[in-house]
């Protein structure tokens, strides 16, 4: 099969892409790299008028004349390369938004691709229109919109998940839910939104690349490494607030017993080069299930705090074997349980290995990319 994925979300399409051509399938990644992670891709998009000078005159010519010099460059990246996007078997958008564009430029792409392609289809795998609504809905449900609600994030910054209630997006959710052929989930935070969509095909998890990520055996726990990563930009979204103050408990409680490694916005190398020496990782504090920074996490024997509610441990039949640590909004907790591993280090061990047994068996990435394969073969 011929095969394109647009743009990337945490490496997910490149795992997937490593996973279809070792199955024999043509595959082709166009679009963004995820900002500064700066993952792979075949034909690169880049974001411009977005920075300095350039920024501040894009703002005043859409004050002025709400013509977006942004949307306006990405597409005419697309157009110089749009012959090589045609004539796939199937077409699959990592959003609602892959392009970032307004809606008219975004339907411009759009309308190309769905045009001259076969099948296509959407992931749920971030906000995106469905997925936002379901949230402000469902407000004690845990999700990115429940620190926007308690205050701790302005308007302006929270434009990325805003905007799909706005008119614009909901028109364009409704010509890509029009078009596509069926929309699958990554994992339960998309899941339990979609469940019941007429155009839902299921949840397929993301799949982990365990030939490129191997096990860091750290036997040496003297101290305990403990890593948290933040990005900037979704400070509050992954409840970094939380983790920050129950690492200030914890440095005073185990000074002796630990070392706390935390980084802010650094590419996705320079990323997991810092983060291999830990044994513990800090992910996000609003999640149901695992995003794609845990799941790496854990194929490499990480013990992850992260999403583990009752809806994914009863899907994978997790009882006694313990893969990562549900982590909840709540600095005591959060305490408690990484005070629960320092005294326990044995459980380190144990969750290490669970974790990594977990991620072969249910995010395997070729197993994984001949799920999506059924799925696109199956979808009318």
């Amino acid at each position: 099969m011929r095969i394109l994925l647009l743009s990337e979300y945490s490496r997910l399409h490149n795992s997937l892409k490593e996973g279809l051509e070792k199955l024999g399938h043509y595959v082709v990644i166009l679009g963004f790299k995820d900002g500064f992670k700066d993952y792979s891709t075949d034909y690169p998009i880049h974001r411009k008028w977005d920075k300095g000078i350039k920024k501040k005159i894009k703002l005043a010519i859409y004050k002025l004349t709400g013509f977006d010099l942004t949307s306006y460059a990405t597409y005419q990246q697309f157009k110089k390369n749009k012959n090589q996007f045609i004539d796939f078997d199937v077409v699959q958008l990592i959003n609602e938004n892959s392009f970032y564009c307004n809606y008219y430029y975004e339907k411009k792409i759009l309308d190309y691709l769905f045009k001259y392609n076969q099948k296509k289809f959407l992931l749920c795998c971030g906000t995106d229109y469905w997925t936002v609504k379901h949230s402000f809905e469902h407000p004690t449900m845990k999700s990115v919109v429940q620190p926007y609600l308690e205050g701790k994030i302005a308007d302006k910054d929270f434009l990325n998940v805003l905007k799909f209630r706005t008119t614009e997006f909901k028109k364009l959710h409704e010509l890509i839910f029009f078009n596509c052929n069926g929309v699958i989930a990554s994992d339960f935070d998309y899941h339990i939104p979609m469940e019941h969509h007429p155009k839902y095909l299921g949840l397929i998890p993301n799949p982990i690349n365990t030939d490129k990520i191997q096990v860091i055996n750290q036997f040496e726990l003297h101290p305990i490494v403990i890593f948290h990563g933040i990005n900037q930009g979704n400070y509050y979204k992954k409840g970094n607030d939380y983790f920050e103050k129950a690492l200030t408990i914890i440095q005073q409680k185990y000074a002796d017993k630990v070392e706390i490694i935390t980084t802010r916005d650094i590419p996705y190398r320079e990323y997991i080069s810092k983060y291999n020496k830990a044994h513990i990782l800090l992910d996000q504090v609003y999640a149901h299930d695992q995003g794609y920074n845990a799941l790496e996490a854990m194929a490499k024997g990480k013990v992850v705090f992260t999403g583990a509610e009752t809806e994914f441990l009863s899907h994978y039949n997790l009882k006694e074997d313990e893969v990562c640590i549900n982590a909840i909004p709540d600095v005591k907790v959060l305490v408690d349980k990484i005070s629960f591993l320092i005294e326990n280090p044995n459980e380190i061990f144990r969750i290490s290995k669970n974790a990594r047994k977990f991620i072969e068996k249910e995010h395997h990435y070729i197993k994984i990319a001949k799920q999506y394969l059924s799925t696109w073969k199956a979808s009318k």
